[in-house]
């Protein structure tokens, strides 16, 4: 996978979405800044950018997915695959459902995936050295560039859908005790059952978290 850093861009999901769309940039592609002036947070809010933390997207050929892996759960994928790598080097982060990195309770970062042509595009922001007041910090050290190496690395293992729900399973326990956003409404997920494909059943709903 090509990897390119900048030192600031409007959004890096927003750059790779154009690329594609013009053919400009060819999957497997990364793109990280240093700072974005325009990132993109859950529900379409902007993302807060300071510089320091992690900001990169990437494209990949839907070939390149595991065939075992939900379409509506490509978030929930590769955020826990980053959440794995993270956690490997001695971190507490944890995933919510469907896609927001927390360490304890607070928020730290969210992924974002979308469809272009044949290729996903996944965005990513982590803060990893600083946070507005509303939010928390990744409580390890550890730069955004080796962050990003490490991630494209454990992306190449093709990790199948079962193993990374085996263990989403387990810490989906932990989502029990927040809410989410389902259909504008903030809901508790304290009832909430994970099925198999990523979604929840809820409220006698099966809900998708298509993000």
């Amino acid at each position: 996978m090509m990897i390119e850093f900048v030192d600031e861009c409007s959004s890096t999901q927003k750059e790779i979405i154009e690329g594609l769309k013009n053919s400009v940039i060819k999957p497997p592609y990364c793109l990280v800044a240093k700072r974005q002036n325009g990132g993109v947070g859950s529900r379409g809010s902007e993302w807060e950018s300071e510089e320091g933390n992690l900001y990169f997207s990437f494209c990949i050929d839907e070939r390149e997915i595991p065939s075992d892996v939900p379409l509506s759960s490509m978030s929930i994928y590769f955020a826990f695959l980053m959440k794995e790598h993270i956690a490997s080097l001695g971190s507490n982060l944890w995933l919510k459902w469907p896609n927001d990195f927390y360490v304890e309770d607070k928020k730290i970062g969210g992924v974002i995936t979308t469809k272009i042509k044949n290729s996903y595009v996944c965005g990513m922001g982590i803060n990893i050295a600083k946070s507005p007041d509303y939010a928390g910090v990744l409580d390890i050290q550890i730069s955004a560039n080796s962050l990003v190496l490490g991630f494209v690395e454990l992306l190449k293992n093709k990790i199948s859908w079962k193993q990374i729900f085996s263990k989403f399973l387990l810490e989906f326990e932990k989502s029990k005790n927040f809410t989410s956003h389902i259909n504008n409404e903030k809901i508790s997920l304290h009832s909430a059952t994970l099925c198999e494909d990523g979604s929840i059943f809820i409220n006698n709903k099966k809900v998708y978290g298509l993000r």
